[in-house]
């Protein structure tokens, strides 16, 4: 490669480039990797406290008997009959508030850390016996009001805390595990005589423990949450977002006011009889856990964690082809210009130098954060590849112009990622401002010059 024309040197940097993709692709997976485990180890720290929590609007589950044509075997056939069903209609509260206070505490497993949550819920509802039932194909006759079942929807009942109390009408409701209020996991529930069927008010308070994220799932009428929390970093996510929010180095607030239009769904939904609630507790129970199902129903508080180190060091290792295609440039200017004689195994050694730095950024960043990593991976491949420049292109003066390269690519790499949604037009305007640079550099290059002989001194 020393003794060829500069185009075929170019070709030959070229190739050595694309086959250092290869690592750069095992590194990729090895950040992808290492995250899994974390979120292996996470689950793990969080099996006794509960995941992802969402919770459901509070609703009334009122029995009725129906008189169902249903098919049974009659002498080896299959004949329609007339059997009384029992089903239920779901009654949902016409106006519904939720005051939330949200404690935080982090808990660390080896080298591995999580967020728990601690969720204080007072809520206040009010529930109305729709006038009209003939929408839902039930007369008030049919109802059996005296076995009404109030239900609270939790998705991971591991994280319910002693204490909970409900009351309706005035009236201590005894509470029950069980139960949920739709879809959302478990819960729990308790039994009223709603013989009267006057407009109820209902107050209740519970305790639940979770990570990572709290929702609400809002059902029937009017809506109200309000939700406070030292927390600094939240994320507001799902179909409903905060119509107010107040966020400082103290916490954060936030209040959610979401109407029935908007829910898509009247106080009252019905009717559901025994098997279809069933099938739908199988399909819960097989089909996957809450943090796999859709929230774009729900309203949504993440506890994001700013120092992810795992997308961080992802974004980096996206950049890794620009590390090695400005610093291989380096070395080709030196050759071509400068006079230097770089072999391909220079190339390819040099290469793998700045692969090993997304390792070592990974390695250390796991045991001391991010920022400290940074600066220990970076300083030991920025010393280690100016040496080996020393030696490559002849001499420390050289040397440190790589050096300084280097510092200047590790430094605007971190600063484009501090920079997040601007990082594209200012990494887009440094590249047109080096290719303009080598553009200049070159103007005067013979690109298809003859190879050198053997014995002809070097053009400076």
């Amino acid at each position: 490669m020393r003794d060829r024309s500069p185009t075929v040197k170019l070709v030959i940097a070229g190739l050595i480039g694309l086959v250092l993709l290869i690592p750069i692709i095992m590194v990729y997976d090895l950040v992808n990797d290492r995250q899994n485990q974390a979120r292996i180890a996470e689950s793990t720290i969080t099996a006794g406290a509960g995941g992802s929590q969402v919770v459901s609007t509070p609703i009334l589950a009122v029995p009725y008997l129906a008189q169902k044509q249903v098919p049974v075997l009659v002498d080896g056939k299959s004949v329609m009959q007339t059997q009384q069903v029992r089903s239920e209609i779901l009654i949902a509260p016409v106006q519904h508030s939720l005051e939330t206070q949200l404690d935080t505490e982090r808990k660390k497993k080896a080298i591995y850390e999580t967020v728990f949550f601690s969720a204080d819920m007072a809520g206040q509802a009010r529930f109305e016996l729709p006038d009209d039932l003939s929408g839902y194909d039930v007369t008030r006759d049919q109802l059996v009001l005296s076995e009404a079942r109030l239900r609270f929807g939790v998705s991971d009942a591991r994280g319910l805390r002693g204490g909970a109390k409900a009351s309706l009408g005035g009236e201590a409701v005894e509470l029950s595990p069980g139960q949920r209020a739709r879809g959302e996991g478990s819960g729990f529930h308790g039994t009223y005589d709603w013989s009267e069927g006057d407009a109820l008010d209902l107050e209740y308070s519970y305790t639940l423990r979770g990570s990572r994220s709290l929702s609400l799932a809002p059902e029937g009428g009017d809506t109200r949450w309000n939700v406070t929390s030292s927390w600094q970093h939240p994320g507001f996510e799902g179909r409903y977002l905060p119509d107010t929010s107040d966020i400082s180095d103290e916490g954060f607030s936030a209040n959610w006011s979401i109407g029935t239009l908007a829910i898509g769904q009247g106080p009252a939904d019905g009717p559901a009889d025994e098997a279809e609630a069933e099938l739908e507790r199988r399909m819960m129970s097989e089909y996957g856990a809450v943090e796999e199902a859709s929230n774009v129903a729900w309203a949504t508080i993440a506890l994001v964690e700013p120092g992810d180190i795992y997308s961080q060091v992802d974004r980096s290792v996206k950049y890794g082809f620009l590390f090695i295609g400005f610093t291989f440039l380096a070395f080709l200017l030196f050759d071509v210009i400068g006079g230097a004689r770089v072999a391909a195994a220079e190339y390819l050694l040099t290469g793998a130098g700045l692969v090993l730095f997304f390792v070592l950024l990974l390695a250390f960043a796991e045991v001391a954060g991010f920022a400290l990593a940074y600066l220990i991976a970076s300083a030991a491949i920025i010393g280690l590849l100016t040496a080996y420049s020393a030696a490559v292109l002849g001499g420390w003066k050289r040397a440190g112009f790589i050096g300084g390269l280097l510092t200047a690519l590790y430094a605007g790499l971190y600063v484009l990622m501090s920079l997040e949604e601007a990082s594209l037009i200012v990494g887009s305007v440094a590249m047109f401002f080096a290719l303009a640079g080598v553009m200049y550099a070159t103007r005067n290059l013979d690109w298809s010059q003859a190879v050198r002989e053997p014995g002809e001194p070097l053009e400076a």
